[in-house]
C-alpha cells in the first residue's frame, strides 16, 4: 500500500531538502471503496496538517491510486502517516518493518528535512579514514626529556599497558610509551599503502594521562608527542601525500590537572579551583567552592565545563580560538568527543569558526545512536539538518556488521541500514566514519573470534588471548566484517593495528601498541587489497545509493550503484557467513555478465564455499527511470 523507500510511493525517497516537494502515493485495495484518503504529517514542534489525497487511476485491476504533494518549509523533523475513509470505516496505515505500510498500529514514517544552507567537505568523500591512539601508534626515537611530573615511560614497546590500581587504589592511565607526532609523520607511507586518506587523532593537547582526554592546555601539544612545528610538518608532509588530518576536540570537560582548574597546583597561575577571581573560574559550576564542582560522569578529574559561558565559547570557538589555531597549524577538521553532552549553541558556534577559518573543514561528531533522530537530556538534537556536523561516528553499522556475523536474522542488519540511509541526508551519510572498532570498544578480531567479556573485570581480560582456533575463526569473520564497511555508504575507519591483527578487550587492552615487526601479514596484505579496491571504485562509493539484494539465513548480498556517464554502474557484494557451503539462489542481476574484483566468481544459482563472499562490478546502459 506504501513503502517509504521505493520512489514509486514517495519521491524522492529519504531526507530530502526546505522546500522541495515531495510526490505521495498510496495504492488501496478497490473492494475497501476508498471515498477519501488524507497525508498527515506533523512537524515536529510546530503542528499537524492534513493533507486531501486524489484519487488519480488505477493500479491493476484490483487496486487504485491515491496521491498528493507537500512541501515542507523548514528544516526538521516530520513524522507522517496515511488515514482513509472506507466502507469498512476508517483506515489508518502505519509505518511497519522496513518501510512498509501495515493497517492500523501506531508507528509513523520520519522524514529528515534539512537546510538549504547544508554544505559537507567533498575531500573525504570516497575515502579511508585510520584512527591513531597517539601513545601507541608509533615513536621516533627522539630523546623524551624533562618527563612531566607523575608519569611513567615503558622501555619495552611491546609489554601490556598498566591496569592495576596503584597503592591508593586508582588507575591513573600514567604510563605512556613515547608514540609521537614524528613517528607518525614516518608512517605515512605505510598508511598511504592502506589507501587511507584521512587521519583520526585522538587528543594530542597537554595532559596528564595516556588516553589524554583530561586536556591541562588545549593551545600546546603534549610534550611527549612534540611541539607545534612537529604538527605542521606532519600535517604539511601527510598533504602531500593526499592524506589530511583532523583532531580530537575534548571540548565538554577539562582535566582537574590543567591550566585551567589545576587542582593539583602544577601550574603557576592560580586556576578555577585555587582562586574565584581566576580567569577560568566561570567555565566551572561548583556547588561549594573548591571541593563540590559538575564532572564529568562523576569522575571529579574530569571537571565539566559551562560551554555557553562567554568566556570558555570565545576562548574555544573565537577568531583566535582553540578550534581556528589548530586548523590554522594544518589540521582539516574536529571530531568532537562526546557531542551529546555538548549545547547546540555551542556546537552551531564551532562549526561557525571552523568553516570560516576553512570552508571545507570536516566537524564529526561523537553519537552512538541514529543522529537524525537522537535526543539528549531532553532536547532533540538538530546535529545534520545543517550549520552543525558534517557526519557521526557511525556505531549503528557496526552493531549490524557484528550482529549478522555472530548469527542474528540478516533482515536485522538491512533494516539498520536502510533506516539510517533514508533518514540521514545523502551529503551527510557519504561522510559517516564507518568503524568496527575504536578506543572505545574491543578489538574487533576479539569480538569475532574470543569469548564474549560477559561483564567481567580487567583481571580477566588481562589474561585472554585468542586460541589458534579462535584466531583462526576471527580472522575469518575480520574478512567479511571489513569486506562490509569498505562497501558500505559512508567512509571505513580502520582503527590503528586491526589491520595487523591485534587483541583485546576493552580499554586499555584494546590500547596496546601497534606490532611493528610482528604484524600478520595476511591481514595487512588483506587490508591492502581493500585499500586498493575501494580506491579503484571510487566512482560508484563516493556518492552511490545502496540497495540491500537478499538477506536470508546465512546469506547477505547489498548493491551500490550510482550513474557514471550513461552507465549505471554497480558492484555487488555477497557474503556467506557461515562454516558451511552455501548454495546462492537466484538474484536480480544485469542480463550482460559482470566483471569479478575479488573472492568467488558470481554464478547464478552456484555455491558460496564456508565464509565465501563475491565482489562483482556490472555496467549496463542507464535507464531513464533508474534508481
Amino acid at each position: 500500500m506504501f513503502h517509504s523507500r521505493d520512489p514509486m510511493y514517495k519521491d524522492p525517497v529519504g531526507a530530502v531538502e526546505e522546500g522541495v516537494p515531495v510526490h505521495f502515493r498510496i495504492t488501496l485495495p478497490r473492494e475497501l471503496s476508498a471515498s477519501a484518503a488524507q497525508l498527515v504529517m506533523e512537524q515536529e514542534g510546530v503542528g499537524t496538517q492534513r493533507l486531501d489525497m486524489f484519487w488519480c487511476g488505477m493500479n491493476g485491476e484490483d487496486r487504485e491510486w491515491w496521491e498528493c504533494h507537500y512541501t515542507p518549509s523548514a528544516p526538521g523533523l516530520y513524522f507522517y502517516h496515511f488515514e482513509a475513509r472506507t466502507c469498512r470505516g476508517s483506515l489508518r496505515l502505519a509505518r511497519g518493518f522496513s518501510g512498509e505500510a501495515v493497517s492500523g498500529g501506531m508507528s509513523r514514517w520520519q522524514m529528515t528535512v534539512y537546510s538549504q544552507k547544508l554544505s559537507t567537505p567533498e575531500w573525504l568523500e570516497g575515502g579511508i579514514f585510520y584512527q591513531i591512539f597517539p601513545d601507541r601508534f608509533a615513536r621516533s626515537g627522539t630523546p623524551k626529556e624533562s618527563l612531566p611530573a607523575g608519569r611513567t615511560l615503558h622501555e619495552d614497546w611491546y609489554e601490556q599497558p598498566v591496569w592495576k590500581p596503584n597503592e591508593q587504589g586508582k588507575v591513573t592511565n600514567s604510563d605512556f610509551f613515547g608514540g609521537d607526532l614524528k613517528g607518525i609523520r614516518e608512517k605515512l607511507p605505510y598508511l598511504k599503502k592502506l589507501g587511507v586518506t584521512c587521519i583520526y587523532c585522538n587528543p594530542i593537547f597537554e595532559s596528564h594521562s595516556n588516553h589524554r582526554y583530561d586536556t591541562a592546555d588545549y593551545s600546546r601539544i603534549d610534550p611527549l608527542l612534540g611541539t607545534e612545528q612537529d604538527f605542521s610538518e606532519l600535517c604539511e608532509a601527510a598533504k602531500g601525500l593526499g592524506i589530511r588530518i583532523i583532531l580530537d576536540g575534548v571540548f565538554s570537560h577539562t582535566g582537574s590537572d590543567s591550566v585551567y582548574f589545576n587542582r593539583e597546583g602544577r601550574y603557576p597561575e592560580p586556576g578555577a579551583y585555587q582562586s574565584q577571581e581566576s580567569p577560568y573560574s566561570s567555565w566551572y559550576s561548583f556547588h561549594s567552592w573548591p571541593e563540590a564542582y559538575d564532572c564529568w560522569w562523576n569522575f571529579d578529574t574530569l571537571p565539566n565545563v559551562r560551554e555557553t559561558d562567554s568566556s570558555y565559547d570565545g576562548y574555544v570557538n573565537g577568531e583566535n580560538g582553540i578550534v581556528r589555531k589548530w586548523l590554522r597549524a594544518g589540521a582539516s577538521g574536529w571530531r568532537l568527543d562526546v557531542a551529546d553532552e555538548l549545547p547546540d549553541a555551542f556546537i552551531d558556534h564551532l562549526a561557525e569558526a571552523a568553516k570560516a577559518e576553512k570552508k571545507d573543514a570536516l566537524v564529526l561528531g561523537e553519537v552512538w545512536e541514529d543522529a537524525s533522530n537522537k535526543s539528549a537530556y531532553g532536547v532533540r538534537r538538530r546535529y545534520l539538518l545543517g550549520g552543525q556536523l558534517d557526519a557521526v561516528m557511525n556505531y549503528p553499522f557496526r552493531d549490524a556488521i557484528f550482529g549478522f556475523l555472530l548469527g542474528s536474522d540478516p533482515r536485522h542488519f538491512a533494516e539498520i541500514v536502510e533506516n539510517l540511509v533514508e533518514n540521514y541526508p545523502a551529503q551527510c551519510l557519504h561522510l559517516m566514519m564507518n568503524h568496527i572498532g575504536t578506543h572505545d570498544t574491543e578489538r574487533a578480531l576479539t569480538v569475532l573470534g574470543g569469548e564474549p567479556s560477559g561483564g567481567r573485570g580487567r583481571e580477566w581480560q588481562s589474561a585472554q588471548h585468542l586460541s589458534p582456533e579462535q584466531r583462526a575463526l576471527g580472522k575469518q569473520r575480520l574478512k567479511l566484517a571489513s569486506l562490509i564497511q569498505y562497501f558500505l555508504p559512508g567512509v571505513p575507519c580502520l582503527y590503528y593495528g586491526d589491520e595487523a591483527g591485534m587483541e583485546g578487550y576493552r580499554d586499555p587492552f584494546n590500547r596496546a601498541c601497534y606490532p611493528w615487526g610482528r604484524e600478520d601479514q595476511e591481514l595487512l596484505h588483506w587490508y591492502e587489497t581493500l585499500g586498493a579496491l575501494r580506491t579503484g571504485q571510487k566512482d560508484i562509493l563516493s556518492r552511490g545509493g545502496y540497495r540491500t539484494v537478499l538477506a536470508d539465513g546465512n546469506l547477505l548480498a547489498f548493491e551500490r550503484f550510482a550513474a557514471v556517464g550513461e552507465k549505471r554502474e554497480s558492484l555487488l557484494l555477497l557474503i556467506n557467513r557461515s562454516d558451511c557451503s552455501q548454495s546462492i539462489p537466484p538474484l536480480p542481476l544485469p542480463e550482460e555478465p559482470g566483471s569479478p574484483l575479488l573472492g568467488e566468481p558470481l554464478k547464478p544459482l552456484g555455491v558460496l564455499p564456508p565464509f565465501g563472499f563475491s565482489l562483482t562490478r556490472f555496467s549496463q546502459p542507464l535507464q531513464p527511470e533508474s534508481e
